[in-house]
C-alpha cells in the first residue's frame, strides 16, 4: 500500500536538449564508358535512382557528352547502396558501367 506524504513532492527530471545533426550528404554519379549502353543508363537511372525518362535522358546525354552526370545527392549509405546496386546491375548485364560519389 502506498502513502501519500503531506511533505512530499514529485520532481520531473529533464535532459538538457541534445543538437540533431543533419547527416553529411553525398552526390552520386555515374561516368562514360564506351561499352555500356545509354538505353541501359537511362534504365539505370529510373530503376535505381527514381528518375523520371526526361530526367534520366538529360542525365545520361550528360554522362555522353561531359563525361559524368550527377544522380542524386544522399545521406552516405543511400550513396552507397545505390552505387552497389548500379554496379551489381551492370555486371550481371555485361556493362563495366562505373559510378562514384563524394561528399557535398
Amino acid at each position: 500500500m502506498s502513502q501519500n506524504r503531506p511533505d512530499s513532492h514529485e520532481e520531473t527530471l529533464t535532459r538538457p536538449k541534445e543538437s540533431v545533426k543533419e547527416p553529411s550528404m553525398y552526390q552520386t554519379f555515374i561516368h562514360n564508358d564506351d561499352y555500356t549502353t545509354m538505353e541501359f543508363v537511362v534504365e539505370t537511372l529510373m530503376s535505381v535512382f527514381n528518375k523520371s525518362l526526361r530526367e534520366a535522358t538529360g542525365i545520361m546525354m550528360a554522362v555522353h557528352k561531359e563525361g559524368m552526370g550527377l544522380c542524386g545527392t544522399y545521406p552516405y549509405d543511400i550513396a552507397a547502396t545505390k552505387l552497389d546496386v548500379t554496379h551489381e546491375l551492370a555486371r550481371k548485364n555485361g556493362f563495366p558501367l562505373k559510378c562514384s560519389m563524394e561528399r557535398e
